[in-house]
């Protein structure tokens, strides 16, 4: 759906944001609708800090918004029709009805913005059309939630237009619902609930049960620190069978220790628990084992930041990683070298990110061992055969909101 920009390390610039897109978006829908847009919207992608995994088993998670934006112009429509173009995308407008969407039968790049209508409209809200071009700076497969934030983006501007009156939190559960129903992915709540309510300097400490939300202040520059993300290059897909099948074996876990979801198991009694799973259940033990002890290094992670002391995260963070690898089993030879390397390189601490199987790591560091850093990575890589990574600064921006 959108395409990474540019290479090596640099900060994000100021052509990410949405409000500096706003004009070229605005402008492209003229050109392809032959009116001006209502309006224009962005909302982010995202990068989680720390608790991977968990949201889809009630836990805690602890993401922070990117500046890079899917940004959508849009306008209403009461005839029934919408119509949808990317800017990433070679190909059209593509013309739906809105009374033919249907979960599944769309497996294209329009299955996002369509089923955020499908939602909105199986919800009781009268959405009647729209006309929508999108452009989005978001990294798609990198583990950064470029669909979320497509999804939250449409979401948004049909809230606004329809005068819905719904919030953050309710477009979000829409948005996930969409995914999961319309487009047919596994996903958990967290990725649209970052995209549509992450605020500027903040990691959002947020409770997956009850969407329950606390904003950590996370200003990493004050502290002479820096996160870095390293994207991978290595693509992958969460609406395909290996993030199902760990959604799955979770859920068997739960059932089997007859709890309503693993985030109901107490880090102190995880022994216990799992010396209760039967035999033959090493692959359940190794999930269970993963969710609760990463639902305690959220915690942990709180905890320590409200503290004041961050750089006490980074073996947080690299413990996390490690249960990643070896317990949930999701990470690669790309995100191994990029954690084991930049450790090696003088980092506080460095993981995967996203949900696995390629995407992106981050890495925190001092600001004076960044390019030492950056650079150890960028050779490995090399010596290693790999595609060059994509490394770049993260900072802690705004979530969804109206820019023109």
């Amino acid at each position: 759906m959108t395409k990474g920009q540019g290479q090596g390390m640099n900060a994000m610039s100021e052509s990410t944001t949405g409000e500096a897109a706003a004009g070229a978006v605005g402008e492209r829908f003229r050109e392809l609708y032959g009116a001006e847009p209502q309006g224009v919207w962005a909302a982010p992608g995202r990068v989680n800090l720390i608790g991977e995994h968990t949201d889809y088993n009630d836990g805690f998670v602890m993401p922070f918004a990117l500046p890079h934006t899917a940004v959508a112009a849009v306008s209403r429509r009461d005839d029934g029709i919408l119509r949808l173009h990317s800017a990433e995308v070679a190909a059209p407008v593509v013309e739906l009805t809105v009374d033919s969407l249907t979960p599944g039968a769309d497996k294209n790049w329009t299955a996002y913005p369509a089923g955020v209508v499908w939602a909105l409209r199986e919800a009781g809200h009268a959405v009647t059309g729209a006309d929508i071009h999108l452009a989005s700076t978001v990294p798609a497969g990198a583990g950064l939630s470029s669909s979320a934030a497509l999804e939250v983006v449409v979401a948004l501007a049909l809230n606004d237009l329809y005068a819905l009156d719904l919030r953050g939190w309710q477009l979000a559960r829409l948005c996930q619902r969409a995914e999961n129903v319309y487009v047919g992915a596994p996903v958990g709540i967290m990725d649209q609930t970052a995209s549509a309510c992450c605020g500027s300097g903040h990691a959002l400490f947020l409770d997956t049960r009850d969407l329950s939300q606390r904003q950590i202040p996370f200003d990493l520059a004050a502290e002479g620190m820096r996160l870095l993300v390293v994207d991978t290059r290595v693509k992958h897909s969460h609406s395909e069978g290996e993030y199902g099948k760990r959604r799955a074996g979770c859920e068997k876990g739960a059932a089997l220790l007859g709890v309503d979801a693993l985030r109901d198991l107490p880090y102190a009694g995880l022994d216990a628990a799992l010396e209760r799973l039967g035999d033959g259940e090493d692959e359940v033990r190794r999930l269970v084992r993963h969710v609760v002890t990463e639902d305690e290094r959220v915690e942990r992670v709180v905890a320590l930041l409200e503290a004041g002391d961050t750089r006490a995260i980074g073996p947080v963070l690299v413990a996390g990683h490690a249960s990643l690898r070896d317990d949930f089993r999701v990470s690669c030879p790309e995100l191994d070298l990029v954690v084991d390397t930049a450790v090696a390189s003088g980092a506080l601490g460095a993981r995967m990110t996203g949900g696995g199987f390629g995407g992106s790591a981050i890495v925190l560091a001092e600001e004076t061992d960044v390019p030492a850093i950056t650079k150890a990575v960028e050779d490995a890589f090399t010596t290693a055969g790999f595609k060059t990574p994509r490394v770049f600064e993260a900072v802690p921006s705004a979530g969804a909101r109206r820019v023109a």
